[in-house]
């Protein structure tokens, strides 16, 4: 479902704002020609993250792809993906998932106390499904037993901590985590590279970060990987 910007809050909207401006600031020759340390940092970033895709192994595989909230979606999926085909012959463990966090669904590859503290349900349009006010923790990471439920199926274990001991992977584009700090640091006169440096510092065990979410989308589907897109 598509959202237009007249839908959008005020504070959203000058959020966009800022991050466009943001990446204005940053300038398109950044992208054309990185400064070397950004290039250095992204190619130690891609040798990582292609080690980390060599355990795409599945008899089954998936994308998904998360540039923004959507509900329980981009959580979701995988365990609907697992559980159908674990009914259709394939268990869990052959089934291989990938999710990438990128763009505004990156505070979710990050810990509560970031939330809380940049406000990252104002931020990215995030609201908490408990309260459905913008969410100042991260509400997919070790949610409680019933936190979750779905009509005519009942409580549902999709936390991300829940996801990955079920074998699903995730990643988070360090793109995204690098425009978006610079704006946040911006808004709240911080330093641009310690905000960075800590929401890197945040981001959730087992979570990969990679160059870009499109990179790893390409890398994913390279190793066979159907896509699905989350919202």
């Amino acid at each position: 479902m598509s959202r237009s910007l007249s839908n959008t809050s005020p504070s959203r909207r000058d959020f966009l704002g800022q991050a466009a401006m943001g990446a204005a600031a940053l300038g398109l020759g950044w992208l054309a020609s990185p400064l070397p340390a950004v290039a250095a940092e992204t190619a130690v970033l891609a040798d990582a993250a292609d080690e980390w895709f060599k355990k795409i192994n599945g008899k089954h595989r998936l994308l998904i792809d998360s540039p923004r909230p959507h509900g329980i979606f981009p959580f979701a999926w995988p365990k609907v993906f697992l559980i159908t085909n674990s009914m259709t012959g394939t268990p869990e463990k052959e089934c291989s998932v990938v999710v990438v966090l990128r763009h505004d669904a990156i505070p979710y590859a990050m810990k509560t106390d970031l939330w809380s503290k940049y406000k990252f349900g104002e931020m990215f349009k995030a609201d908490d499904p408990a309260t459905q006010a913008p969410s100042l923790r991260n509400p997919f990471w070790q949610p409680g037993p019933n936190d979750f439920s779905v009509p005519g199926v009942g409580p549902v274990e999709i936390g991300i901590d829940q996801l990955q001991k079920s074998g699903v992977m995730f990643c988070v584009c360090n793109m995204a985590l690098t425009v978006y700090s610079a704006v946040a640091a911006t808004s709240m006169g911080m330093d641009a590279e310690q905000v960075r440096s800590e929401w890197l510092a945040g981001v959730l065990p087992g979570i990969q970060v990679v160059p870009s979410g499109v990179w790893a989308i390409g890398r994913a589907q390279e190793k066979g990987c159907a896509y699905c897109f989350a919202g």
